[in-house]
């Protein structure tokens, strides 16, 4: 009895002690979001983790910084692919000609790529002479890049849209133009059956102009592609500035409603793929994509309703100057060939000619203003929030050699598309990881700093992959108060998967929690989808990169995240 008597007063204190704490919890959480609830668990579990991983702080080494844009001389561009060449040629005497990857891919984007393999096999021929067609396939923004800087140069040229052309002719390239189309395609706005009637509800319409309302409102979260690579995303941008001075896309007027608008954009896509991946996350709206790629995939066509905007994607096919006679009469030739009712029907089997009564929005701009559209965009995408990186770098045994040699290339050519006014860190990592250079405004001295790091990184040891990235998400988490209206991002250069510390289980609440981006560069790509996982958990890119261009990829990943 006395026993029993003893516990109730016992069990009165225990159960006055849960109240009470679950009073404090339900207090401490009062008002908070789910989103701010989750980051502060984050962080704090973040913040032992890292301790845990003890990171090296190494003294800081400078390393005299060259002002040498290699912007137009090619030299960071990679060698060209000899996997390039879809279709062979099968003559002595050929033209050959690089094409957009939805005409010369497989499958449905295989419309030219049939096309130049049946008149390879029927035995064309110029004065007695047999010829035939090569096919390369390489993307618009790439093969503009060869061209320009003269570091691969075809006989002929066939983008998505003729704003890659006409950029050519504004950098001294000229070319003789043989199909103005070639095969049609459009530019669309894609959104999700139930949200476009909410839309329309409430603008009336779904166009350039409503969805540009609509993001400066908060109202809704647009998604588009890197304008520096993507001829859908140039496409945008440059539909995006007139649609605020449709008489000059580079006035002050059209910059400042451009900055609104990006407020609101969560991030620019480095391709398809990504932002793909974000709408069915539910992280968009709406995205844009090219109506063939919409035509070919039925799940799109039964869940989505889409409305063309700006400029049509025609595919038109030049010639580049100087070129030989018989080669301008082989494309000439095969261009004959494409426009055959043969060719149109297949065309249609393909997806393309589907919106052929739809003209541009807006009138033609030359070459001159489109670059300088996307020097515009790199500067004003960010919106005036002040991005805050750490490169992440994996110096494990497996990196020495050619990896190690070209992560350093590529960050060291990466230096001049960073602005001064960003926040940038380098952290390594093997079995230990190390802190190079912490987080400071990327002036002369931290651009000094930042290559002394580079240069100071050697690789040996395991790969604690997670546990750099730890060390990241904490060197940010650190500078907030510092930089309170910042845009964080992570980028992770590695060759494979980690075999030392934290895990991908032990570390995804974390990552997902502190809603930061990591975008990540596999080099010379195994097969593994650790880092790609890595990259999904906040809608990030994940890319696949040889030594040989992983520095064009850097550069174009910073183009369209920095």
């Amino acid at each position: 009895m006395r026993n029993g008597k003893a516990l109730v007063p016992i069990i009165g204190i225990v159960a006055l002690v849960i109240i009470v704490f679950t009073g404090l919890t339900i207090t401490r959480n009062l008002g908070k979001s789910d989103k701010a609830i989750s980051q502060e668990s984050a962080e704090a579990q973040l913040e032992k983790m890292v301790q845990k991983v003890e990171p090296i702080v190494l003294d800081p080494v400078k390393a005299p910084v060259e002002y040498v844009s290699t912007e137009d001389d090619g030299s960071e561009l990679p060698p060209i692919d000899p996997n390039d060449v879809v279709v062979k040629a099968n003559t002595s005497v050929y033209a050959e000609i690089v094409s957009s990857p939805e005409k010369v891919g497989n499958g449905s984007d295989g419309w030219m790529k049939d096309l130049a393999e049946k008149f390879n096999s029927e035995g064309h021929t110029i004065d007695g002479t047999k010829i035939s067609i090569q096919l390369r396939d390489i993307t618009s923004g790439l093969a503009y890049d060869y061209i320009r800087t003269g570091a691969y140069v075809p006989d002929g040229f066939t983008p998505s849209n003729k704003m890659w052309i006409s950029m050519l002719g504004a950098k001294g390239v000229k070319t003789t133009t043989v199909l103005e189309k070639t095969v049609g395609n459009t530019a669309i706005l894609v959104m999700e059956k139930e949200k476009y009637k909410e839309f329309t509800d409430k603008y009336g319409s779904v166009d350039i102009k409503s969805i540009a309302q609509a993001t400066e409102a908060g109202e809704f979260v647009m998604g588009y592609t890197n304008p520096f690579t993507s001829s859908t995303g140039l496409n945008f941008l440059v539909s995006t500035l007139q649609r605020y001075d449709g008489s000059n896309p580079l006035s002050d007027t059209a910059v400042s409603g451009f900055t609104e608008f990006q407020k609101n954009i969560p991030f620019v896509a480095y391709n398809t793929t990504q932002m793909r991946n974000a709408n069915q996350k539910g992280a968009l709206d709406g995205f844009i994509l090219e109506s063939q790629y919409f035509n070919n995939d039925k799940s799109m066509e039964r869940n989505y309703e889409v409305v063309p905007f700006g400029y049509r994607h025609d595919n038109p096919l030049v010639i580049i100057e100087p070129c030989d006679d018989i080669k301008a009469q082989i494309i000439k030739e095969f261009a004959s060939y494409c426009s055959s009712p043969e060719a149109e029907k297949l065309a249609a089997q393909y997806g393309f000619n589907t919106y052929d009564s739809y003209k541009n929005e807006f009138a033609d701009l030359d070459g001159n203003t489109l670059i300088e559209a996307q020097k515009l965009y790199k500067e004003a995408k960010d919106s005036g929030k002040t991005v805050v990186a750490v490169f992440v770098c994996d110096a494990s045994g497996s990196m020495d050699g050619a990896p190690m040699n070209s992560v350093k290339e590529s960050l060291i050519n990466s230096m001049q598309y960073i602005s001064p006014d960003n926040y940038i860190g380098l952290v390594s990592y093997n079995s230990d990881v190390y802190i190079h250079v912490p987080l400071a405004k990327f002036d002369l001295n931290q651009q000094s700093y930042f290559k002394g790091g580079i240069q100071e990184m050697y690789p040996s040891g395991a790969t604690a992959t997670y546990d750099g990235v730890l060390v990241a998400l904490d060197m940010i988490r650190n500078v907030k108060e510092t930089v309170p209206d910042m845009k964080p991002i992570v980028f992770v250069l590695s060759d494979g998967d980690t075999n030392q510390g934290y895990g991908f289980n032990d570390i995804q609440y974390v990552v997902s929690g502190l809603k930061v981006p990591i975008y990540t560069i596999n080099y010379n790509y195994d097969g593994s989808n650790a880092l790609k996982s890595l990259s999904d958990i906040n809608e990030a890119a994940s890319i696949n990169a040889d030594t040989d261009d992983v520095v064009y990829q850097l550069k174009n990943l910073l183009n369209a995240s920095m």
